[in-house]
């Protein structure tokens, strides 16, 4: 039986907590789609969806089975247009559950054809989030540590600290 799953998310940027997930997901199922929402809600992106999936794309680009792609609207109504019968999200710390044990119980309310699945990170990836990369970025602090090095020039471009000056 072949399953395909689903990794959504803003991914503002892609951190290596994210491609962490992604790697080890790939491993657990056929096919991996991570889909970049276009929508989201209350967040105002730093960058663009095209740049989200450029940069999760090259960043992932070794991972045969995996694909990148944007997508809008409800995730579960991607999911199931898509065949994706799984949809996983990373639990980072005992904060992250009580949010993600609601979306999960409100997508298997939408729909019965797909399937949360939680990962944890590997413990030095825990503390990551994309809003503290952007954050540190912001403030002229190095996140060599946190992303891979075409997310981190982007990101100084992005901030205005072209280079390496950070």
């Amino acid at each position: 039986m072949s399953i395909s799953a689903m990794y959504p998310g803003t991914f503002d940027p892609i951190t290596l907590g994210h491609e962490d997930l992604v790697r080890r997901a790939s491993t657990l199922f056929d096919r991996v789609v991570v889909a970049i929402a276009d929508n989201p809600g209350s967040k105002a992106p730093l960058f663009s969806t095209e740049e989200r999936v450029a940069l999760a794309t090259g960043a992932l680009a070794d991972i045969e089975n995996v694909d990148v792609t944007g997508y809008k609207g409800l995730t579960v109504d991607f999911a199931c247009d898509n065949q994706l019968r799984v949809i996983i999200r990373g639990l980072r710390a005992v904060s992250d559950f009580e949010y993600e044990f609601q979306l999960a119980n409100m997508n298997r309310h939408l729909t019965d054809e797909v399937e949360t699945a939680f990962l944890t990170p590997t413990e030095k990836y825990t503390f990551i989030s994309s809003s503290l990369v952007r954050e540190v970025a912001e403030l002229g602090g190095d996140v060599s540590e946190f992303v891979s090095p075409k997310v981190r020039q982007a990101l100084l471009e992005r901030v205005g600290r072209p280079g390496n000056q950070v």
